[in-house]
């Protein structure tokens, strides 16, 4: 029979100026998935931390197995058998797959490491997870999947009975994130619980059983999930009906803006052709390890590619020079926003203008009136959620992130914006407006290069897909012939398909 392994009841949370939780109360069974789901800003994160000791609540309290607990530290946290899986992964990437995985747990032999039974120990999990890593492998050299799957494996070598997972498929392939729901699966015969965070809803129908929404700091609804439909929880997270998730767009395609041939960059891309017409939404699928991410970001520039050549109306780009593809007119909002994308330590206005210098300037002098002005405008049109212009952007929500990552472009008026993964991380709410922003920028001539590993999003947003595999193109195809099977088919290599 499952038993109450967790209760936190009124737990309440403020930071100067913002009250992020207020009398917040759930309970998770063992053997149970409660899926924790509310907007960016709701309150989740800042619960999650409190249960794993990296916050200290006002007031409330919470029961591990009927006994009352409170973390000091995140390592009270792991001894009490929690383990905390975040979205940004909390890997040290100086220090091995092994170290990283069992790290505060290496088998010793007296006072020396036993490193061969920790290759195995890591080894093993690993091999739960269905992942081919040496342990031996540097952290450092990793992809964000692979880094993530390190992650999932550390949680399950501390052997917890509360598993948290905030995000945790956001970088997984459709294959890893199978494995992964079927070892949930597994440890839920064990009795282990689990806390999973997650903003995409097809996933949640697939592992969850109980369901609390936040919205503004409160809890809003708790019950069983099967008792909601789909838009019954999108209105429950957002206060309102998302009358069409993906919003409606006119597609008017004009003549070829971007032409990329035989692009090539070690054994991550091995000749990718197409062409991008003006007010195309081009989606691009494929499995991890397809050369995705590298061919978005060797035609910016961010990496200088081996061979091959961009054009953007008819004009040769210079290999490896972002500020030559942003001169010519190409734009990219990388996968990692954080890291990739912004200053977090900056401000909005900050981050906006920097793509702007020049712009911005007179007669060598930076025009903040001007700046200011230009990022007030970019706030309005994209509803970017921020206190004031001066707030840092490590403040911000993640899907105000990468409103501000958008908006620091759109003032250069680009020709081709390449997405790579626009919505990770992001609540359904946000999502829409995003996805309002890339129909806008379509419908004003703008080439639209959309990168994702949501397979309803590139169908419902594409006029057509490019299907990558193996860092080649696998096949083009209409929006409208496609369907999630055939496209999964396409990029695992069991379906031919010509190149429209």
């Amino acid at each position: 029979m499952s038993t109450t392994l967790l209760s936190m009841r009124g737990i309440s949370k403020s930071f100067p100026g913002v009250r992020a939780l207020d009398e917040v109360s759930l309970e998770l069974m063992s053997g149970q998935v409660h899926v924790v789901v509310g907007e960016n800003g709701a309150g989740k994160s800042t619960l999650l931390k409190i249960l794993a000791g990296a916050y200290r609540a006002d007031s409330g309290e919470m029961l591990l197995a009927g006994e009352a607990y409170q973390a000091r530290d995140p390592s009270d946290a792991i001894a009490a058998g929690i383990s905390l899986i975040y979205q940004e992964d909390q890997l040290l990437p100086n220090l091995s797959v092994m170290e990283n995985v069992l790290l505060g747990r290496l088998p010793r032999n007296g006072p020396l490491v036993d490193w061969p039974a920790a290759r195995r120990r890591a080894r093993d999990l690993l091999a739960l997870l269905g992942v081919d890593l040496r342990p031996d492998a540097s952290v450092a050299r990793l992809g964000s999947a692979q880094r993530q799957m390190v992650e999932i494996a550390r949680a399950l070598a501390v052997q917890a009975r509360i598993i948290v997972m905030d995000e945790p498929t956001a970088s997984l392939s459709e294959s890893e994130i199978e494995r992964l729901f079927a070892l949930i699966g597994e440890l839920k015969q064990r009795g282990v619980g689990f806390l999973y965070v997650s903003h995409r809803l097809e996933e949640l129908e697939q592992v969850g059983e109980v369901v609390t929404v936040l919205r503004d700091g409160r809890a809003i609804h708790s019950g069983p999930l099967r008792d909601l439909t789909r838009d019954a929880l999108i209105r429950l997270i957002v206060g309102r009906t998302l009358d069409q998730y993906f919003p409606g767009r006119k597609a008017v395609i004009g003549e070829v803006v971007m032409h990329v041939e035989g692009l090539r960059s070690g054994d991550a891309l091995r000749g990718v052709d197409f062409d991008l017409r003006a007010g195309e939404v081009l989606g691009v699928a494929g499995l991890v390890g397809s050369g995705r991410t590298e061919m978005a970001r060797a035609i910016f520039g961010a990496d200088r590619a081996d061979a091959g050549r961009v054009t953007v109306s008819g004009r040769a780009l210079e290999p490896g020079s972002p500020g030559a593809a942003a001169a010519a007119g190409v734009a990219l909002v990388p996968e990692e926003r954080k890291t990739q994308g912004l200053v977090l330590e900056l401000s909005v206005v900050d981050n906006i203008a920097l793509p702007n210098l020049a712009r911005l300037s007179r007669f060598g002098r930076f025009d903040w009136t001007a700046a200011n002005a230009d990022a007030r405008g970019r706030i309005r049109s994209l509803n970017i959620r921020t206190r004031r212009l001066g707030t840092r952007v490590e403040e911000l929500s993640g899907g105000n992130q990468q409103k501000v990552v958008i908006a620091k472009w759109l003032a250069r008026r680009p020709k081709v914006l390449i997405f790579d993964e626009p919505t990770k991380g992001i609540d359904v709410g946000a999502k829409t407006e995003v996805y309002r922003v890339i129909n806008q920028l379509a419908e004003s001539g703008v080439g639209i290069v959309l990168i994702s590993s949501e397979l309803p999003e590139v169908l419902a947003m594409s006029d057509r897909i490019m299907v990558l595999r193996g860092g080649r193109v696998a096949a083009i195809v209409e929006a409208g012939d496609a369907t999630q099977e055939s496209i999964f088919e396409m990029a695992a290599g069991k379906r031919r398909a010509s190149v429209a």
